[in-house]
């Protein structure tokens, strides 16, 4: 059996954690929570500049490899927002939501994607490689699907005729997410330079 590499995943979101690595499965890689006083200030202006705020203080706490991720929703209609503040654009999931549909109304363009940047460091915060992943789709009218957390249950997903995010199963979401589409480029780039 071999040797698991076990690098930092910056967050205090279990349900993330465990979405990681279910993606990143048979891959030889762990991902581990952060010591619990990680409580860093994302004040970037992009994803990408969060994702390594997030990654340099995991690492920082922890002195071990550490991914972070920062990701969100864009809409073409709102000028891609509420992008980096998707998390804070509303102060519940469901206000969120409330707010997003409320504010395309009267749009009849409803094309959005969900952007992850994500950050990989050494021990010592120094950026190994960045990788972005996206997925394409567009806003729905009314919500629909209870798995999922977020934004998923009015997002379309372009190729599954009316379904959102939050209607199809973990598995097929963790096969086309953004996250995954970021994760699986980290995965690589650490089973080709660190393994």
């Amino acid at each position: 059996m071999e040797n698991k590499i076990k690098i930092v995943f910056a967050t205090g979101n279990k349900h993330k954690l465990q979405e990681i690595n279910d993606i990143s499965k048979g891959s030889g890689i762990e991902f581990i929570l952060p010591p619990e006083e990680f409580d860093p200030t994302e004040d970037g202006t992009t994803f990408e500049q969060n994702s390594y705020i997030k990654a340099k203080e995991a690492a920082r706490l922890s002195k071990t490899l550490s991914l972070a991720d920062d990701s969100g929703l864009c809409v073409e209609a709102l000028n891609g927002e509420p992008g980096i503040y998707s998390a804070r654009y509303a102060p519940t999931p469901q206000a969120r939501i409330d707010k997003l549909l409320s504010n395309l109304a009267d749009s009849g363009n409803r094309r959005a994607k969900f952007v992850c940047a994500m950050t990989l460091v050494d021990e010592s915060g120094n950026i190994l490689t960045q990788q972005t992943g996206e997925c394409h789709g567009q806003i729905a009218k009314k919500q629909s699907g209870t798995n999922g957390f977020g934004y998923d249950p009015v997002f379309l997903v372009d190729g599954y005729k009316g379904l959102t995010m939050a209607d199809i199963s973990e598995e097929q979401k963790n096969k086309i997410s953004h996250r995954s589409n970021a994760l699986n480029k980290i995965i690589t780039y650490v089973q080709d330079n660190l393994k």
